[in-house]
């Protein structure tokens, strides 16, 4: 065990959805006294805890969240994730309207009151004004939880925490980490990030992994397969505009096609989410299908159904990623922190098998040493 952190992590949240909702229930359930830290995958990182973990900023446009403690605003429709820890303490931060750009779809100012993204009246910051509150609130880690197909406000934050000297978590499928020009820019300013789409705990994209993995070290030729997924959330009914789907459809392919013994032609390979279901609410069911060859040339094929919390099922995940993110920000690393990212993240600056990218973020967490042979490219 490390000695305990001088100081905690002050973290900013970019939207208040969802995940964000889980994330801050998990960092009060796991605060409160308990030693059962079952469903995190790193009870330490660093020295850092979950309970070092303090949200002292946070943005988001929807007036039923903006003007109120992160608190309460998770607990705010259109949220509809599970409730596991209903008394959060305040956090003595409010959520400030934030820059809309566009982190709204069209169709959603459209949908019905009770599940639409209504945005806030309430005047748009400027990037200085974003830059000076986090500097204010001394924030050492942003995460973004925008909706997918954020680009430009996706930027807006990554630039606003470029110049703060914030360290970046990138949650969703909006490619900087993994961009070589935003990684040197980050390099270059000495501000770490971790990107880019987290990958859940037990999510379909990690089991799609590690069952393609499989068949390539079992033998066993994989000849097409797809995986189709449902959900009831705001992230689903953002994405039924298929304009938003492109960087979240290519980072789960390219998650499944990295770790495949041959890359599937592309009318092989169908991954991405498939449509909104309301009443499923926050839980995601995915099906897989594979379709292969075993010995002598033998048709087989495996059917998978998951059903999982969507939010919850990343929020463990996302508490590491912070931690890392605050780690390599104390040791004075820029730019994508490799390790981290390509373990927690779809689509990472640089892709590996699941087993190298573990034993690789083991031994960087242990001493911030990359072991040559762990990434590709490191050798």
């Amino acid at each position: 065990m490390l000695a305990p952190p001088s100081r905690p992590i002050r973290l900013a949240i970019a939207g208040v959805g969802n995940c964000a909702s889980s994330l801050v229930q998990g960092l009060s359930f796991y605060a409160r006294g308990s030693n059962d830290l079952t469903g995190l995958l790193h009870a330490e990182i660093g020295g850092y805890r979950p309970s070092d973990i303090r949200v002292v900023a946070a943005w988001d446009v929807d007036p039923r969240k903006v003007g109120r403690d992160v608190a309460e605003a998770i607990f705010a429709q259109p949220n509809n994730t599970a409730i596991f820890c209903p008394e959060v303490e305040s956090t003595g931060a409010v959520v400030a309207m934030g820059p809309v750009l566009d982190g709204v779809a069209d169709h959603m100012l459209d949908h019905p009151a009770e599940r639409s993204f209504r945005v806030a009246e309430a005047e748009q910051p400027d990037r200085a004004a974003v830059v000076a509150a986090l500097r204010e609130a001394d924030v050492d880690v942003m995460v973004n939880y925008l909706p997918v197909g954020s680009q430009a406000a996706t930027e807006f934050y990554a630039d606003c925490a470029l110049e703060a000297g914030v360290a970046f978590v990138n949650a969703i499928p909006v490619f900087i980490g993994s961009d070589p020009a935003w990684a040197e820019r980050f390099r270059a300013a000495g501000v770490p990030i971790v990107g880019d789409d987290i990958k859940a705990q037990i999510g379909a994209t990690i089991v799609h992994r590690v069952l393609t993995d499989l068949f390539a070290k079992r033998g066993a030729a994989l000849d097409r397969t797809y995986q189709l997924n449902t959900g009831g959330n705001t992230d689903f009914l953002n994405m039924s505009a298929r304009s938003r789907l492109a960087s979240k459809k290519l980072s789960k392919t390219e998650a499944v096609q990295s770790v495949a013994a041959e890359r599937l032609e592309d009318e092989n390979v169908h991954i991405g989410p498939s449509d909104y279901v309301a009443w499923q609410k926050d839980n995601k069911v995915a099906f897989i299908r594979m379709e292969g060859r075993l010995f002598g040339g033998v048709p087989m094929n495996l059917e998978l159904r998951l059903s999982v919390e969507d939010s919850p099922n990343s929020a463990g995940v996302a508490i590491d990623m912070i931690r890392c993110a605050a780690l390599a920000r104390d040791r004075g690393e820029g730019g994508p922190v490799l390790a981290a990212s390509t373990f927690f993240c779809k689509h990472p600056l640089e892709q590996t098998s699941d087993d190298q990218a573990h034993d690789a973020l083991e031994a960087w967490i242990g001493n911030g040493a990359l072991p040559a042979e762990a990434l590709p490219g490191r050798a």
